[in-house]
């Protein structure tokens, strides 16, 4: 099981990651799917494994991150006028 959760904190790292850097680079904007998504997989999967290893910071942290990106993923988007 142990080798699960190294799989798993290392997938979620990895998508918080990237969304960050192809951010910070201009190649994704802070409101697309991709973005949200990515966001929103890889804190989920942060949160899981901060409980697993019961680390009450990780878990608000990350457990926090995933709430925002999810209302941000089910918030409709507007149109550009």
């Amino acid at each position: 099981m142990n080798n699960v959760i190294q799989v798993l904190s290392l997938l979620g790292a990895v998508l918080v990651l990237v969304a960050f850097v192809l951010l910070q680079r201009g190649r994704w904007l802070s409101n697309t799917p991709a973005y949200l998504w990515a966001n929103l997989l890889g804190s989920t999967a942060l949160t899981v494994v901060g409980a697993w290893d019961r680390r009450a910071g990780f878990v608000l942290l990350e457990g926090v991150w995933a709430i925002v990106s999810l209302i941000s993923v089910l918030r409709p988007r507007r149109s550009a006028a």
